[in-house]
């Protein structure tokens, strides 16, 4: 299911707008991380999205359909919503507070059944929460909560997953345990945006991002194109660098906050868009990651200069080596879309040397290479 928002403007005081003609969307199984400073108006974006804030201007729309005109048991059936984690004085149990995720597929005066139940304790598993089944949610901590309110989500089957900020109360592991569960629900289908305050979280699993900027102004797009030092300076006035950190398995993107930066020096910082050669293993462990890798050496064969692949059959492994010629950031931009995907493993290695130098080929219009006669 895509979600679209199209020329999405909303303010408090007319005169300063906190959203102003946005536009932007997220298809079915995507992850769009949205961004921004404290102020730009992040949870007031997710409250328009869903319809709980109603846009000055501008529409919400899920499949064409806007969300103004839903009704609200058809909207909440297709969406679920997770608000920040707060502290409460409910006494119901984490199991009782999942189960309430089953409304929307209930009648009014309805009770829960055991295919109900038995969907709480699937969603509760899942998440790695299950021993909290009886707890009140008044006893538990604030992390523990957040990853309840998560599965009262997710019990209501939705095709459309909205977070807010859902990492933020979350120890090292329980991050992880969102971010994972964020990635499998994409790879099985589900949109799933979310709000965040680490840009890193978008490099490493989001495959599009949203930033705003004080003053109701926006970057959206392809992660690697938007979530950029240059970006993180425009946004949060912070000179920052993004790194690679290499593990057994794959490449990960960090971001690492380096100095506050004067307005005067938000200019210096300049993106680099040269020629690059590069090579790239990518190790699968199932045939339908496969296809989806296929599907997007596909979308970027302008760049593929070389491509090898065999299954391991003995071990269940998919290996591909491919060779690349193209824009460094186009190069990324593939890495990062394989990377975001669950079950693989992905290194790219660039070649040294200046190659735009050697004039053997040219770059047209559209960012491909085409050789000079």
């Amino acid at each position: 299911m895509k979600l679209r928002v199209e020329n999405g403007s909303f303010y408090y005081k007319k005169s300063v707008p906190i959203f102003e003609n946005i536009n932007f969307e997220a298809k079915e199984g995507e992850i769009l991380a949205i961004l921004g400073p404290n102020g730009a108006g992040k949870t007031t974006m997710l409250r328009c999205i869903t319809g709980m804030l109603k846009w000055k201007a501008g529409k919400s729309l899920l499949d064409n359909e806007d969300i103004a005109s839903m009704q609200p048991r058809k909207l909440w059936s297709k969406m679920a919503y997770v608000p920040q984690a707060k502290s409460v004085s409910s006494a119901y149990t984490a199991l009782e507070m999942v189960l309430l995720g089953r409304s929307s597929h209930l009648n009014v005066f309805e009770s829960p059944g055991q295919e109900d139940v038995k969907k709480a304790f699937e969603v509760m598993g899942f998440l790695e929460i299950a021993h909290l089944a009886d707890k009140k949610c008044s006893e538990v901590s604030g992390g523990e909560l957040q990853m309840i309110l998560i599965a009262k989500a997710l019990a209501s089957d939705p095709k459309v997953l909205v977070l807010d900020e859902p990492e933020s109360n979350l120890d090292f592991k329980n991050q992880l345990v969102v971010l994972n569960a964020m990635s499998n629900l994409a790879a099985r289908g589900m949109t799933c945006i979310f709000n965040t305050h680490y840009p890193a979280h978008a490099l490493q699993r989001a495959q599009k991002s949203l930033i705003l900027l004080k003053g109701g102004s926006y970057v959206f797009g392809d992660t690697t194109s938007v979530v950029t030092e240059t970006n993180i300076l425009r946004a949060f006035g912070v000179d920052a660098v993004i790194s690679e950190i290499e593990t057994p398995g794959n490449l990960l993107k960090n971001v690492v906050p380096i100095d506050i930066m004067a307005e005067e020096k938000k200019e210096r910082l300049k993106t680099v868009d040269k020629r690059c050669i590069a090579a790239m293993t990518i190790i699968a462990n199932s045939n339908e990651i496969a296809d989806k890798i296929n599907g997007l050496l596909h979308e970027y064969n302008f760049l593929l200069i070389g491509r090898m692949g065999m299954p391991y059959r003995e071990c269940g492994l998919y290996i591909i080596h491919v060779t690349l010629d193209g824009k460094e950031n186009q190069i990324l931009e593939l890495a990062h879309k394989l990377n975001v995907l669950p079950g693989i493993r992905v290194k790219t290695t660039f070649a040294k040397g200046d190659f735009d130098d050697r004039g053997e080929k040219q770059i047209d219009e559209s960012g491909n290479y085409s050789k000079i006669e």
